[in-house]
């Protein structure tokens, strides 16, 4: 069986990846799906809806299991996920795009607070290297 470039390109990104990559990869993953999933609302197509928020909650479910409990944040940022993953389950089930576009709101923050994060990272490894 031949593979696709581009999957060999996402697979050597993935394995390349710094921690941080890797979530980052995964908030915008849960965004792209979400996304998906309004769309699916919108044209009716329930098998698609169901399958795009249930890669959305398992995006959010693994950031929930992964929490590091010893960090202070980690209680706050577990009741984020929590919220996060109710609005989707109410999306799925009520075919609700208010209930989805919070889920999409909250998502998109904590996805560009990670960005930030990672860019004053770098930022400050600049600095330190250049000492």
């Amino acid at each position: 069986m031949a593979v696709n470039p581009y999957q060999k390109y996402q697979q050597a990104s993935v394995n390349t990846a710094t921690p941080a990559e890797l979530a980052l990869m995964l908030y915008n993953g849960c965004l792209k799906f979400i996304s998906l999933a309004k769309r699916a609302i919108e044209q009716s197509e329930v098998e698609k809806r169901n399958e795009y928020i249930q890669k959305s909650q398992d995006i959010i479910q693994e950031f929930m299991v992964t929490l590091n409990n010893d960090v202070a944040m980690s209680a706050d940022l577990m009741r984020i996920y929590d919220f996060i993953l109710r609005r989707l389950i109410d999306a799925n089930t009520h075919s609700d795009l208010s209930a989805l576009g919070e889920a999409e709101s909250m998502v998109l923050d904590l996805r560009n607070t990670w960005k930030e994060m990672m860019a004053n990272q770098k930022k400050l490894q600049v600095i330190g290297s250049e000492r």
